[in-house]
Order: structure tokens, then C-alpha cells, then sequence
């Protein structure tokens, strides 16, 4: 059998998707999702290397996996005391180890993790490391796994070993070598086999999101029982299984009064609106309208001071001002990626909106929190931060309370829902036409600035205004058609 260590654990998520793999890799779709993840992975793995620095490193080769065997070994006669990427191969099985330790008379195995906590699957990871090392006489000492120390803040240079928290896990590893044993036997049987008739279920996305579910959902419509509105997910797959369909979900299953609505509203095509509670929505806004929204990234490595792990550090925001006469003006601001964004972004922020008048947000609870985060850092900002919050209208708030309903939100009530549905046919509003789709690539793009050549900076730093610009734009439109509907008549 020949399977490395990233066939096992997906033979151990889902049998069909092992087999697909290693016979359909046609079949596989790698979403930007993954990407992202790989290359943040990558990035804390190579840092991760100076918690034991001056270790020999062995390099990849796909075409050669004996080579990077045999020059493990070497380094081991050598005397090496670690070894980053430690290869090692065993009928048929092939693991590479993050970092390998000596410790005394045995090895240290480190497994490092971009994630601040250990999972439950990365141990099934470390085990079948842990296996394969034993029988190719390698004397371990212990195991164990370097997460993100999300509790760290960085202050001048980066120190390594207060990011990272090394945890012994060698007790749990120890306990799943006979499990090991099993499941290479079972999963060589699959490999072995026909394609598993595996059903689609929650393996599908736990714990990593499948690169074959294009496949295996084909048969699923665009808009399923999958849609319903905070349905948890072991209910879904029952309905699924059990044949029910989006149309007729409201006669086979208990549903609450938001999935209802979705039900009926998807049945007969038909936008329910509720004119009362739009204009007492509407009541609350107070003039000018300052609509607004941050774009912000992650780091899993702090690059500035007082930045911790995985903070929301934002970056850029768009602001629409909508006055009492009608008319509308924007304003926006997109940080230098070389600096910290955080202090001129709030006092640009705070210059930019207006003095008094409505705050309108969606989903206001993330800008919100962001404000108080800038207000705890800058002192000096901190009173008029803070007055800011109190402004606050949530603009989901109306499609949350089922006053404005429309079939094509399908059991979604983000802006990326919203938009497209009331507005189908508006080019200027639609965020398929940008460079820039959604928050996800916004962040990515912003990380990658750094490393681009000039001319292609100027054109992602565009794109990333032209996508925060639409969505401060969107919010706009929608109050205004909200405005119109209070017009309407359909009454839920």
C-alpha cells in the first residue's frame, strides 16, 4: 500500500473521498479557502523552525520520495539534533515530521499547527507519525504539538517562543498506536476495492471542508433542504436522506417561523413584505446617514506592536454619507500595508463621519467591536470613539425580522444574499463583476501588497476599493428600496 500521511487522514474522514483521490484526482476542486489556509500553515511552519534553530532541513521532492528517506537517515548517522521536514517511509507509508528533537537517548516529535489550540484530528495525524517512526527504529522520546499562543502580544521584535506553545500530547498518541494499526489495514482494503458508496454527510465538511463535494453533491439543487435557516446540520442530512425537498419541508419536518416563511416564500416565488415594521425601521434613522463598513485581516504572525494572533486588525473602510436633501457623497481610506493601519484609520474615521445622524451598519456587531478595540488602544480617541456606538442602526435588522423577505435570499440574510436578490439585474451592484468578491479576498489581497510589483499594487489597491465601495454603496440602495416598499401591500 503507498499512502502518505495526508491520504490517511482523509481515508479517515471519508472512505470515498480516499478512494476518489488516489483514482479520480481529476474530480478535485481546491477552494481559495484552502489555499489561504495551506499558505498560512506554511508561513508558521517555517517560523516555528527557530523554537529549535540551526536544524538541517530536507527538501521536498515529489519525485523522490526514498531520496528524502535515505537523507534523513543520513543526517541521523550524522549526529544531526534536528531535523525539519525528517522523512520517513515504511510498507508502503510515508510521514514527514514538522521538526524532529533529539531529546537524551530519543527523538522528539513536533507537529506544528497554525491553529491556538490542538484539535481532536490532528492526534490521528501525530499517531500514525508516531507508528510509522517505530518501525523504522526510531527511538521517541515524546510528541508533541506547537500551536499559536493567541494570548501573546508582540512588542518590538518578534519572540518566537512566546508565540508558539509547545503541548506534550505523548500519552494520546501512545494510546492510538493499535487504532493506527486498524486503520491502515481497513484503508488498504478500500484502496484496494471499488469506489465506497458513501453517503454525503457532515465528513463532508468535518473537520476540513471536502475538495471532491462537487462530485458528490451533484445531485444536490442549487436551493435544498442544505438552505434552511439555521437548521443544524444533523437535521439537514436526516431531511436530506429521508427525501425531503425545499418545497415540501414545511409538510414533512417542524419547522420555525423563519424557515416557514423561507418554504412558502421559495414555493411561490413571491416577496413577502411587512410595511409597519419597515417604518419603524425606517423611524429610527436619523440624518445625514453615515453608512458604513470595515474591511480588516488576520495574522496568524503579528507584524506590528500591540498586535495579537488572529486579531481584526482593520484596514480600509467606505463610507456613504446620504443627506436630507437626497444628496450622496463617499469617502474612504485604504492603509499603506507597511504600516500599522490602526491609529490613522481612527482618526481618518473619525474626521470622515458625520457629526451626529445614524450610523448604518450590516451586522453591526463587527463594526462595533472594532471601534471599541481602536477606542482601548488610543486613549486620546477613546471618548470620541465610543460616542460613535450609540449611533449604531443595523441595517439586517429588517430582513431579520421577516419584514422584507425575498425567495432568493434562501435562508440567508447577508449583504451577499440581499443584494443580488433585490437588485437581479443592477450591473453597478453586483459583486461578480469585481476583482474582489468578498472579505476573504479582500484580506488576502491586502497581505499580499507587500510583495507586488508597483503597477500591479495600484490595480489590487483599486479593486479593494472598489469592492468596500460597493458594499457601503449596497446599503444605500437597499434603504432606499426599503423606502419603496413600504408601499406594498403583501402582508406576511
Amino acid at each position: 500500500m503507498n499512502l502518505s500521511k495526508s491520504q490517511y487522514i482523509r481515508g479517515l474522514q471519508c472512505e470515498k473521498a480516499l478512494w476518489l483521490h488516489k483514482y479520480r484526482p481529476d474530480l478535485r476542486k481546491i477552494s481559495q479557502q484552502s489555499d489561504r489556509t495551506m499558505s498560512t500553515g506554511m508561513s508558521v511552519g517555517e517560523l516555528a523552525r527557530d523554537l529549535f534553530p540551526e536544524g538541517e532541513s530536507i527538501e521536498f521532492d515529489p519525485k523522490d520520495f526514498q531520496g528524502m528517506v535515505r537523507k534523513t537517515q543520513e543526517l541521523i548517522e550524522q549526529g544531526a539534533d534536528t531535523i525539519y521536514e525528517a522523512s520517513f517511509s515504511h510498507d508502503g507509508i510515508f510521514v514527514m515530521c514538522d521538526i524532529l528533537h533529539k531529546e537524551g537517548d530519543g527523538w522528539q516529535m513536533i507537529e506544528v499547527k497554525s491553529a491556538t489550540s490542538v484539535k481532536g484530528y490532528y492526534l490521528n495525524d501525530i499517531a500514525m507519525q508516531w507508528f510509522t517512526l517505530s518501525r523504522c527504529d526510531i527511538p521517541l522520546a515524546s510528541a508533541c504539538v506547537a500551536v499559536i499562543n493567541n494570548g501573546y502580544t508582540r512588542e518590538g521584535a518578534l519572540e518566537v517562543d512566546k508565540l508558539f506553545k509547545i503541548i506534550d500530547v505523548t500519552s494520546d498518541i501512545q494510546a492510538r498506536q493499535s487504532d493506527v494499526s486498524d486503520n491502515l489495514h481497513r484503508l488498504s482494503s478500500i484502496i484496494e476495492g471499488e469506489m465506497p458508496e458513501t453517503p454525503i454527510g457532515s465528513w463532508c465538511s468535518e473537520p476540513f471542508g471536502c475538495d471532491y463535494r462537487g462530485h458528490c453533491w451533484s445531485d444536490v439543487p442549487s436551493v435544498s433542504v442544505f438552505d434552511l435557516y439555521r437548521l443544524n446540520s444533523k437535521k439537514k442530512f436526516e431531511a436530506w436522506h429521508a427525501g425531503v425537498s425545499i418545497d415540501d419541508a414545511d409538510e414533512k419536518m417542524s419547522l420555525t417561523k423563519t424557515q416557514r416563511l423561507q418554504v412558502e416564500s421559495y414555493r411561490d416565488k413571491q416577496t413577502r413584505v411587512d410595511p409597519k415594521k419597515i417604518e419603524l425601521f425606517l423611524e429610527k434613522l436619523v440624518y445625514p446617514l453615515s453608512y458604513f463598513d470595515f474591511e480588516t485581516f488576520m495574522d496568524a504572525i503579528p507584524r506590528f506592536d500591540t498586535q495579537r494572533p488572529y486579531q481584526q486588525m482593520p484596514f480600509q473602510y467606505s463610507l456613504h454619507i446620504e443627506h436630507v436633501e437626497g444628496c450622496l457623497e463617499h469617502k474612504e481610506f485604504l492603509a499603506d500595508e507597511r504600516y500599522d493601519p490602526r491609529r490613522e484609520l481612527a482618526q481618518r474615521m473619525l474626521q470622515d463621519i458625520s457629526e451626529s445622524g445614524s450610523i448604518i451598519a450590516f451586522n453591526q456587531s463587527f463594526e462595533i467591536t472594532r471601534i471599541k478595540e481602536l477606542a482601548e488602544m488610543f486613549s486620546d480617541l477613546k471618548e470620541p470613539l465610543l460616542a460613535l456606538i450609540p449611533r449604531f442602526i443595523d441595517l439586517i435588522e429588517p430582513f431579520r425580522s421577516l419584514a422584507y423577505y425575498h425567495p432568493d435570499f434562501n435562508g440567508s440574510f447577508s449583504i451577499k444574499s440581499v443584494l443580488p436578490a433585490m437588485f437581479p439585474n443592477d450591473k453597478e451592484l453586483s459583486y461578480k463583476s469585481l476583482g474582489i468578491q468578498n472579505g476573504g479576498m479582500a484580506m488576502e489581497t491586502y497581505a499580499a501588497l507587500l510583495y507586488m510589483a508597483p503597477e500591479l499594487r495600484e490595480e489590487k489597491r483599486k479593486a479593494l476599493l472598489d469592492y468596500c465601495h460597493l458594499d457601503t454603496l449596497a446599503m444605500v440602495k437597499i434603504v432606499k428600496k426599503l423606502r419603496i416598499n413600504t408601499l406594498t401591500t403583501n402582508l406576511i
